[in-house]
């Protein structure tokens, strides 16, 4: 027994630096909100800081997601749409558009959670190794940007959606242009970078999609809509889906992303604390009254557009300068989008020998696309 103890011990450790690996932005939110509830004690306001819509919007998305991915409805869309494509260029172009579009309807770290693995199997298996690392970064971007223009397209836009109770015309309207130059961006890109050689994706898929299950599913993912969209009341989303997937698929509910439901209700007290102490609360109200674009895109560089959205509209009123600043913000450093972190650690595990040209190349791409949409949104 004793023999053996190092070995659990070495095991046990392991997992420790696995769960901190894996949550580091929950845990650097649970100190965050720790510390902050030291500073302003907890009371009766605690509870006026959590915004339930949104909680409520995100845990119903992300099931039914979930159950979604679990049939790999995703995949077989994914598959199909690359099998079409006879170029590297226009497989690439298949792969981005696919992760931009998914990005608006499943949000952003979904969408790359579900697509990052095809877009190595499609250029490892066709001898295009050359590219993943390109392919990898401009995935992540497309998830970034392309989620801006949807409510629930990035879990920064679906707080800012129900925080300001914007209309959907308007929030549509704000991101469009932006969202618009991203595309073009994107495709300049591709066109710049990737040659277009002739390929054959030798990647066969079988799989078949479970008819009930699937319409089922569709069904509750419209239904999640109409609760995003304020059509439906959060309270009875809360009741129906969860009912629904548990006859469904259980193990969808147990695949939703918990930390990232927990990140935000950490942040949540962060942020209702942080406004309750009046010299930080000036400081950042005066800061965000000078230019909030600029100021909430250069605070996702260094804490993350989640909680940089969460924490800013405590300051302002300015939602539309917050709301381009946040998601243009997702783009520049690897910690300015939770969702870049995932594609690092993707690639991470496929070459870790090229994590050194991956950084690099990431920070040069992602910080020119920042540039250029700072500029643009500033002028318009």
């Amino acid at each position: 027994m004793i023999a053996h103890k190092p070995l659990k011990r070495k095991h046990d450790f392991h997992k420790i630096t696995y769960f901190l690996r894996q949550n580091t932005v929950l845990i650097v939110a649970f100190i965050a909100a720790l510390v902050s509830s030291l500073i302003v004690p907890p009371d009766e306001k605690y509870l006026s800081y959590l915004d339930f819509r949104t909680l409520t919007c995100l845990f119903c998305t992300l099931a039914v997601i979930c159950g979604l991915r679990n049939i790999k409805f995703f995949t077989v869309v994914a598959r199909k749409l690359v099998s079409l494509s006879g170029s590297t260029r226009k497989t690439v172009i298949a792969l981005l558009m696919i992760t931009f579009i998914g990005s608006m309807l499943i949000a952003n770290d979904m969408a790359l959670i579900t697509f990052l693995p095809l877009g190595y199997i499609a250029l490892s298996e066709t001898g295009n190794s050359k590219y993943l690392c390109y392919t990898f970064i401009m995935q992540n971007i497309a998830a970034n940007l392309g989620g801006m223009v949807t409510p629930f397209g990035n879990p920064q836009n679906l707080f800012l959606y129900n925080k300001f109770n914007i209309p959907t015309g308007e929030f549509t309207l704000i991101m469009l242009p932006p969202f618009l130059l991203s595309i073009a961006l994107i495709l300049l890109s591709v066109f710049v970078f990737v040659k277009n050689e002739k390929l054959t994706l030798n990647c066969e898929d079988d799989t078949k999609l479970p008819v009930k299950r699937t319409v089922a599913y569709l069904l509750l993912f419209a239904f999640s809509l109409l609760i995003v969209f304020r059509i439906v009341p959060f309270v009875i989303g809360l009741i129906l889906i969860p009912a629904a997937m548990i006859i469904l698929d259980r193990k969808a509910l147990k695949d939703v992303d918990y930390g990232l439901l927990f990140t935000f209700v950490f942040f949540f007290i962060f942020a209702g604390n942080m406004a309750r102490i009046d010299a930080i609360s000036n400081i950042l109200s005066t800061l965000m009254e000078k230019n909030a674009l600029v100021f909430s895109s250069l605070s996702c560089q260094i804490i993350s557009n989640v909680p940089s959205a969460i924490l800013l509209s405590e300051f302002t009123d300015n939602y539309r300068e917050l709301l381009m600043g946040v998601n243009i913000g997702g783009t520049g450093t690897l910690i300015a989008s939770l969702a870049s972190l995932i594609t690092f650690r993707q690639y991470q595990s496929v070459d870790p020998k090229g994590i050194k040209k991956y950084f690099i190349t990431f920070s040069l791409i992602n910080f020119s696309f920042l540039g250029i949409l700072m500029i643009f949104c500033s002028l318009i």
